[in-house]
């Protein structure tokens, strides 16, 4: 099949959903007021809360939940064949994504913008909150940990690399400043943003800088996640308009014009899809397609994370309460247009159907790799960049989302510090310098603590991310349900991925289990049981609250 046809049919679909579902949804079932006034008005403190233009909320929200998961995991997941990972993203980000991430977002900020995890105590109740907040803090200090073994590993693998990644952080604080102080017109900001960031990358294949392998007894890949973590956690007490927000701003350009420049090049080259439409050839201990494809895809479709940005910093920038459905819904879509980009890369990026099973020889690996490669192999039969051009252009998109992610994943794991304070009346844990100091170290704990020397603790854990995240997603869905069950709204189209997220779920980690006794990883064995039972608990938690709360309409009709 030819990809450029793939590529019309998802990109037509999830344009359908911005433009029909999301304007149902937002006036239908959320009800969004403009005239509502929002915690970024109402508790302004030119720190966290700052009223914020859409369209750079949009940049900031979007990539801080992109990351490199929508690159990975549409990545692995074509192992099963192309066409399951293209219905799961389109229809996922259509259905699933864009109401979860809007609705996160609306139900925060009708809630003082508390986190969701936070609001879950007085809207589901305080076990269900206790749950949630072990829950975010698990997700958090995952992709954290991960994400700077990413970063790390880029690093290394394409020293060409270092100067664009590390470069953009300066070009993002000149953006904040022009935008902020200086009020020069965003068009001209943008615009001077995405000449800069393109200067980088065409310089970084001439000024490589590799890291040696070992600086002072320690290696080059764990020297780069000290620095990495040394960096987010200074990031994340800036306010949000220094850094943060215009850093988000400009990654968010720079996909869009990398995810033109790779969608061209597949119209321009209109390759085959070289992967097998099913694959019935798939490596041994290859998991079934379901439920792990819904686990493995993850952000590429719907994901508990989102949840977290968006009531996390998100709900803390909303000028108006209609740019939920802009800044959520279309972010939902960005983020699926990148894993289609992906699939695309994954699957038509091969010269032959051998060369693509020479990649995929085992489940779960090379998924960053074959992006690079696929995309790389794409541009230059397309459009005629340099393979070594193609592939820093690639990194680089991909470390500058995993960057943009632990920004904003350790601010809000300082926010869950500061939460904690606030609920356990822990005065000191309130305060912003304490709980960065703890969402770092806790971070070092797991990467240096269980990974050894080289940083990769997180690596440990991993594997139960997919299914932790979509637990997650889960949680957010039953406050949203249960938030729209009191505002007598409709909940359908909440409720049916929430049980569907759920049921997936559970099968995923009933999959897991065995596979972790076979191998006999006792660790992951136990922290799958203790996931596995904290999604029975929300099953039971999600149709208690519910019932609680129709049973309270009925009693009081007339409220």
């Amino acid at each position: 099949m030819s990809a450029t046809i793939l590529m019309l049919l998802g990109l037509g679909g999830m344009a359908l959903g911005y433009f029909v579902y999301s304007a149902f949804i937002a006036r239908r079932v959320y009800g969004l007021d403009p005239d509502f006034e929002t915690p970024a008005h109402a508790y302004e403190d030119g720190v966290d809360y700052v009223p914020t233009n859409r369209f750079v909320l949009w940049g900031h929200h979007f990539t801080s939940v992109a990351g490199a998961a929508p690159i990975v995991g549409p990545a692995i997941a074509v192992i099963w064949g192309w066409l399951p990972a293209f219905l799961w993203v389109v229809i996922g980000t259509v259905f699933f994504a864009g109401m979860h991430d809007a609705g996160a977002i609306w139900a925060s900020v009708r809630n003082r913008a508390r986190s969701v995890g936070s609001l879950t105590g007085d809207v589901v109740g305080k076990r269900a909150r206790s749950l949630f907040m072990i829950v975010i803090f698990l997700v958090l200090l995952m992709v954290n940990a991960v994400f700077a073994v990413v970063i790390a590993g880029l690093m290394m693998d394409f020293p060409s690399a270092v100067v664009p990644v590390w470069g953009a952080i300066a070009v993002a604080l000149v953006i904040g400043q022009l935008i902020y102080r200086r009020m020069i017109s965003l068009p001209v900001v943008s615009l001077l943003g995405v000449i800069a960031l393109y200067a980088l990358i065409a310089v970084g294949p001439a000024v490589p800088l590799p890291m040696p392998d070992q600086v002072g007894g320690v290696s080059g890949n764990a020297l780069w996640v000290l620095i990495l973590f040394g960096y987010a956690g200074i990031a994340s007490l800036l306010p949000v308009w220094m850094l943060l927000q215009p850093r988000d701003y400009i990654n968010g350009l720079q996909l869009f014009i990398g995810l033109i420049i790779l969608y061209g090049a597949v119209v321009l080259a209109n390759p085959a899809m070289v992967a097998p439409m099913f694959n019935q050839q798939v490596p041994e201990g290859t998991p079934s397609l379901i439920p792990l494809l819904f686990v493995t895809i993850a952000c590429g479709a719907i994901s508990g994370f989102h949840g977290l940005v968006a009531s996390g910093t998100t709900s803390k920038q909303l000028n108006r309460e209609t740019d939920a459905r802009f800044v959520g819904y279309f972010g939902a879509v960005g983020e699926g247009a990148l894993a289609l980009a992906a699939i695309l890369a994954t699957a038509a990026g091969f010269a032959s159907l051998a060369d693509w099973r020479g990649m995929y020889q085992a489940f779960g690996e090379n998924g960053v790799g074959a992006f690079v490669q696929g995309g790389a192999y794409l541009i230059q039969n397309g459009i005629g960049l340099p393979e070594a051009t193609a592939s820093t252009l690639l990194t680089v998109m991909t470390a500058l989302f995993a960057g943009t992610t632990m920004d904003t994943g350790l601010r809000l794991q300082r926010y869950i510090f500061q939460e904690w304070g606030d609920i356990y009346r822990l005065e000191w844990m309130k305060k912003p310098l304490p709980a960065t100091l703890l969402a770092v170290g806790s971070c070092l704990l797991l990467a240096f603590g269980a990974g050894g020397a080289d940083g990769s603790g997180g690596m440990i854990i991993w594997p139960l991310f997919g299914t932790t995240n979509q637990l997650l997603a889960g949680l957010t869905l039953l406050v949203i349900c249960v938030m729209l069950v009191r505002r007598r709204r409709p909940i359908r189209y909440a409720l049916v991925p929430l049980c569907f997220l759920l049921a997936m779920t559970i099968l995923a980690l009933l999959t897991q289990l065995k596979g972790f006794y076979s191998e006999g990883n006792y660790f992951l064995l136990c922290l799958d049981i203790v996931v596995l039972i904290a999604s029975i608990f929300v099953a039971f938690e999600a149709a208690s609250a519910l019932r609680r709360q129709r049973r309270e309409m009925l009693e009081s009709p007339e409220a």
